[in-house]
């Protein structure tokens, strides 16, 4: 990692999505299951948003993992699924490849389990290409929270930086006056991100006056508001 702080940017980043698939998540104690496939897709659909380039593996689908989350797949239809043997993704050459092809050293991460699949690519992206890891917690999943912490930590003693959800998305945004993004970011926000969704959906109709019965509301003036 940099000794010097780094924002993530949609132009410094990019992000891999790693064996979101059922059986690994029927493994997974350390968060609500639910809650986790609701943050992968919002992650997803920021990355979407945002033009990051996105990279998806999975391993051993028929025989084991079964297939990855239609709502991920969804939003990314287009993406090839680079399917493997090894636990680490790193030890797949097509994974090290369509990394380097997008040629961006900061690496967002978020897959199942956090120390086995997540810690182990991390590491070796870290020192065998010396990428830059951004693991995403909430969007990870481990068989027990302590499984997950002690991952985590030890990953964060390495110098992998921990992230969650909603601030990788906002990070991303930084500015309520980025227009092309902000109304996009919104949506995200009301439909993934709980209380504050809810909040901006007070925004919207309480304060701005939207229709309640619009499915989506109206731009707010990010700088007015």
């Amino acid at each position: 990692m940099t000794n010097k702080p780094e924002l993530l940017t949609p132009d410094n980043a990019q992000i891999i999505f790693i064996d979101h698939q059922p059986q690994m998540a029927f493994g997974v104690a350390s968060i609500d299951r639910q809650t986790l496939k609701n943050n992968v897709v919002a992650l997803a659909k920021a990355a979407k948003l945002f033009n990051i380039p996105t990279t998806i593996t999975t391993v051993e689908t028929t025989s084991f993992s079964g297939y990855t989350y239609p709502e991920l797949l969804a939003v990314f239809p287009e993406n090839e699924l680079l399917e493997r043997t090894s636990m680490n993704s790193w030890d797949d050459q097509k994974v090290r490849d369509a990394l380097a092809a997008n040629g961006r050293k900061k690496i967002i991460v978020s897959g199942l389990w956090t120390g086995i699949c997540n810690n182990m690519f991390a590491f070796s992206a870290m020192a065998d290409a010396g990428y830059e890891i951004y693991m995403v917690a909430d969007a990870s999943g481990d068989t027990t929270l302590e499984a997950h912490d002690a991952s985590m930590t030890r990953m964060a003693q390495a110098g992998v930086v921990p992230m969650t959800t909603l601030q990788t998305i906002l990070e991303l945004q930084r500015d309520w006056a980025k227009r092309d993004t902000y109304d996009g970011v919104m949506d995200i926000v009301r439909e993934h991100m709980g209380a504050y969704g809810m909040g901006v959906d007070y925004a919207y109709t309480m304060v701005h006056k939207a229709d309640e019965r619009v499915e989506h509301g109206p731009t707010i003036d990010p700088v007015a508001a």
